[in-house]
């Protein structure tokens, strides 16, 4: 076998020097190097942000979907969005392992999710099998390549395949909430009724105890009445995020001029970095796991409106945040049984 870098860098075509989340095009060519792994992939989750953009360009056309998504993975050697920029994750079985892969407790024939994104991913696509516009988890005949430095889980024996997939796509989003909100802490959701949302919801509720408040903003009715429902939020608000003043004034209005300690923004769509920092107080902090968010417009319009905050880069990955995600699920029933009748 050919010797690999631990971080794909013998993968990238185009442009040379660069890693492979940056990258242009990768090498998808499914002959491994010594320290890679070969999947033979089940299921794409691609993420929120992405799905939503091939959605509304497509106009939800199933089989212009597909198209689109081959295209781009035929063009890129790999699943990355070229509008949003980003990917999403996967699942399937460990066809092969390179001598030098540094897991050795792992086998052939595992079933494993990739934690790592899409967009960094070598993928090469046979066929969709099932895509429905309606859900961002596509069935394929495809296979993958993990590098040495990519995270994964072995897929737990209490969880459907595609259960753990959806929950496991926005694992980050929770494991954040945990580190960042304490008790007593004032919380804006900004998305609280999408996929990330709901399981931030619970871990906020979770960490403000009796004396703190979780805030939802969340543009569907259904979605916001369905949070209200399950009791995941104090206050639940149904706004369009995209219009700052709006949800400013409604939010500044449970708050007071104060505002919030820690806003989570998991939007799908663009043009809410305004909103969540209008929303936050002075030095307060804002987790932007949202894929669609523009970090210059965040920078540069935190300190066009003289806001010191802390700007936190959704970064998906947080040590421990698999296990913490799927615990929601056990301690939660009704999340569990939401969750399990969207993704399965």
């Amino acid at each position: 076998m050919k010797k690999g870098c631990k971080y794909g860098t013998h993968r990238v075509i185009e442009p040379a020097g660069t890693l492979p989340q940056p990258a242009l095009r990768l090498d998808n060519n499914m002959e491994i190097y010594d320290n890679e792994l070969l999947i033979d992939v089940k299921t794409l989750n691609i993420d929120s942000a992405s799905y939503t953009q091939i959605r509304q360009s497509c106009g939800g056309d199933a089989q212009k979907m597909k198209d689109l998504i081959l295209s781009i993975v035929a063009e890129r050697g790999k699943m990355q969005n070229p509008v949003t920029g980003s990917g999403g994750m996967l699942i399937g079985t460990i066809k092969e392992i390179g001598e030098q892969f540094p897991d050795k407790k792992i086998k052939v024939g595992d079933t494993i999710a990739t934690l790592v994104s899409l967009s960094l991913t070598p993928l090469k696509i046979n066929k969709i099998v099932h895509l429905d516009p309606s859900s961002d988890q596509v069935d394929v005949q495809a296979q993958a390549i993990l590098f040495a430095s990519g995270i994964y889980a072995i897929l737990p024996p209490d969880f459907p395949e595609k259960l753990a997939l959806a929950a496991l796509d926005v694992a980050g989003a929770p494991a954040q909430v945990d580190r960042l909100v304490k008790e007593g802490d004032t919380v804006c959701i900004i998305g609280g009724g999408g996929k990330s949302g709901i399981l931030c919801c619970y871990q906020a509720m979770k960490n403000v105890g009796p004396t703190g408040r979780v805030i939802v903003v969340e543009y569907s009715k259904e979605n916001a009445r369905r949070i209200a429902d399950m009791n995941l939020a104090h206050h639940v608000i149904v706004a369009d995020a995209t219009n700052v003043m709006d949800v400013y004034h409604k939010v500044i209005a449970i708050t007071g001029e104060r505002g919030c300690d820690v806003t989570i923004n998991n939007v799908n769509v663009p043009n809410t970095e305004m909103t969540s920092i209008l929303i936050t107080k002075g030095q307060g902090t804002i987790y932007f796991f949202s894929m669609a968010t523009s970090f210059t417009k965040a920078a540069l319009g935190a300190e066009g409106v003289g806001k010191d905050i802390n700007l936190i880069v959704g970064n998906g990955y947080a040590k421990g945040h698999a296990n913490l995600t799927l615990n929601i699920l056990r301690e939660s029933e009704e999340i569990r049984n939401l969750f399990e009748k969207i993704y399965i």
